[in-house]
């Protein structure tokens, strides 16, 4: 019954939307210092677009503060307008090849926005969810219709998808109230 219809593609892509959720919030500024922070952020680099990770070190030395150690000395204009002209809202303080960039308190009016975002790109994630479910539907009808799969085995493998799909909004929802509790924490 299985060896016809593969739930762990299924499970697959639903993590796989999961995952993407967990970067694309990654990338949203708490009032706490991440080096993901800066991931999103592309630098104009020997003749073209590069990501920061190529260019320097990100770390993370207290709550408040990245700093970011550029390898090539010819960089550090480059990355810091980079960082600068980035939606983060960042200032670096460059000295030489280093740069600090002190992360500002939010205000309440920025921590809405910032929820807002969270809750868009949750549901995002829980579209592809039911695409994918949708997707695995579609082709235990055609397997049936087929005659590939029996009535009762579709019955069972149909419950099967469900399952996988509440989990996987569970999940979302799971990690999004994370977030959303780590934004609104003053």
């Amino acid at each position: 019954m299985s060896g016809v219809y593969d739930l762990d593609d299924l499970n697959r892509r639903m993590q796989g939307a999961i995952q993407s959720l967990k970067g694309e919030l990654s990338g949203l500024r708490t009032g706490r210092a991440s080096s993901s922070m800066l991931e999103p952020i592309t630098v104009e680099a020997y003749g073209g677009t590069m990501p920061l990770s190529q260019l320097a070190t990100v770390s993370v030395p207290e709550p408040r503060l990245i700093t970011v150690q550029v390898w090539d000395r010819s960089m550090a204009g480059a990355v810091e307008r980079a960082i600068r002209e980035s939606s983060l809202g960042l200032n670096p303080v460059v000295e030489g090849t280093s740069m600090r960039i002190p992360i500002p308190e939010l205000n309440a009016e920025r921590r809405q926005e910032l929820v807002k975002v969270a809750h868009k790109y949750a549901e995002s994630a829980r579209i592809a969810v039911r695409h994918v479910r949708r997707d695995g539907m579609e082709t235990l009808k055609k397997l049936e219709k087929d005659g590939k799969v029996s009535q009762d085995d579709h019955r069972t493998l149909s419950d099967k998808v469900q399952k996988l799909t509440d989990g996987a909004i569970a999940d979302i929802d799971h990690i999004v109230a994370q977030k959303e509790h780590e934004i609104s924490q003053v």
